[in-house]
């Protein structure tokens, strides 16, 4: 096991990880921006390395910084969290190059699955359903871009193969608007990503998005743990999560997940890792995989007992899944909520001093947060303050926590989206379960402040 990693992120997740470490035994090495000088986790670190000032491109995006601090503290491992530099091939090829252990999926794996349509084709391999959609890149071709659409049927809709977070996608919904569509993607892609490969994908007009979340080590041993239902969206950004997805058959959820961890023994993954999907009609459809721990992980942590941040570590280090699918079993309902420092219904973000700081408590509630009374939320990263996470027997006894929770979470001096949590927690459409990933836009369009 290691001796000592270095967290290469900042915030919630950071904490998250420096607690696993702590709890292993583990020294960690936390880096910060000149932003980040009080963060709670800094002041808590074994050591802690300045790698640069509060842009991320100078500090947290630094590639030789954070090698640098990897090397001056002696540290063996670097975990890069999610964001930043969680998804980058060339970041964990150069991290092993110089070393150490990148905790997370080979560089080749990240690089097949970063690719959309690289990804797209080797699940198809694989046998993971996926979206109809063109075989690959989409050619420059206009006549062979029609046909491809018509063959598709309308509406479709036009993704870069390097995109991610909800950016580089054109939804499309006649012949007219294609070509033009498919050229501006490019040139967005091109500008946003390096890289203006773009792919056809049928759009599918009322889908819920699940997600199966796998742990897997390099003796290709693999285990899926359900599934999350992160179908509350705006923007294609995630707003909450719960586990399990509500009224979607066992027989189901245990299909599609032996059909991700054969893929995942295919392509020999290592670590933790997400499949993404959109679910229609009981198709399930496969549209990107996550190679790397994500925000939502705590509803699956809480409905398996499984440690997914310690596991990550543990595989890392050389050593087997300490568990096999049998032993995983699914207990009780967990809930999400992402508490951002942005106005509730608007969106603007909102950094500045927490002048008042008091999360909740009691049975079934978890708070992740590196925030505290006097804390300053900076402008230059994510606006995530922490999350909410609770657990309880039922969706219904969970759904009660929650709003519990919320009402008992102060936080003064900036402005939060804990009122929009709170409407949704009582909202008839959410409560009653399975609603669809346009859902909270409608909702919102509807609620207008």
């Amino acid at each position: 096991m290691f001796k000592k990693i270095l967290i290469a992120n900042r915030g919630e997740i950071a904490l998250r990880i420096q607690r696993a470490c702590r709890e292993m035994g583990i020294k960690a090495v936390m880096v910060y921006s000149e932003a980040d000088r009080d963060a709670k986790y800094v002041k808590l670190a074994d050591e802690a390395v300045c790698i640069g000032p509060a842009a991320s491109a100078l500090s947290y995006l630094n590639m030789p910084a954070l090698i640098s601090a990897a090397e001056v503290t002696d540290a063996e491992a670097i975990h890069p969290g999610y964001g930043f530099l969680s998804e980058n091939a060339d970041f964990a090829e150069r991290v092993e190059k110089s070393g150490f252990q990148f905790i997370g999926p080979t560089p080749e794996n990240i690089r097949m699955m970063g690719d959309k349509v690289s990804a797209k084709q080797a699940m198809i391999k694989a046998g993971v359903p996926c979206v109809p959609g063109s075989e690959g890149e989409l050619s420059d071709d206009p006549v062979v871009i029609k046909r491809t659409a018509k063959a598709v049927g309308y509406p479709v809709i036009i993704k870069a193969a390097g995109g991610g977070g909800g950016r580089g996608m054109r939804v499309v919904h006649t012949e007219a608007a294609l070509i033009n569509a498919v050229q501006m993607t490019k040139a967005e892609a091109l500008a946003a990503f390096s890289n203006g490969a773009v792919y056809m994908e049928k759009y599918l007009q009322n889908p819920r998005h699940i997600e199966i979340q796998i742990l897997a080590d390099k003796f290709k041993n693999v285990v899926y743990l359900g599934e999350r239902d992160c179908s509350m969206q705006r923007r294609h950004q995630k707003v909450l999560e719960e586990a399990p997805a509500p009224g979607i058959p066992r027989k189901l959820i245990e299909r599609i997940g032996e059909r991700c961890a054969a893929a995942c023994k295919k392509i020999g993954y290592r670590g933790a890792g997400t499949f993404e999907f959109l679910y229609e009609n009981g198709e399930f459809y496969f549209i990107e995989m996550n190679t790397r721990v994500q925000v939502e992980h705590p509803v699956t942590e809480l409905i398996t007992g499984v440690d997914i941040v310690r596991t990550q570590i543990m595989v890392a280090a050389g050593e087997k899944l300490p568990f096999a699918q049998r032993q995983i079993s699914i207990h009780g309902h967990a809930i999400e909520c992402r508490i951002n420092a942005e106005d509730a219904y608007k969106f603007t973000p909102s950094p500045g001093r927490i002048t008042m700081w008091h999360p909740p408590g009691g049975p079934g509630v978890r708070v992740d947060s590196h925030v505290y009374t006097n804390y300053y939320v900076p402008p230059n990263y994510d606006s995530m303050v922490g999350k909410i996470i609770v657990h309880g027997d039922t969706r219904e006894q969970a759904m009660a926590r929650m709003r519990t929770a919320l009402l008992e979470t102060v936080i003064e001096g900036i402005n939060t989206n804990i009122p929009l949590h709170r409407e949704l927690m009582v909202d008839a459409k959410f409560m009653a379960g399975g609603t669809n990933i346009h859902y909270l836009e409608e909702w919102l369009s509807q609620h207008k402040r």
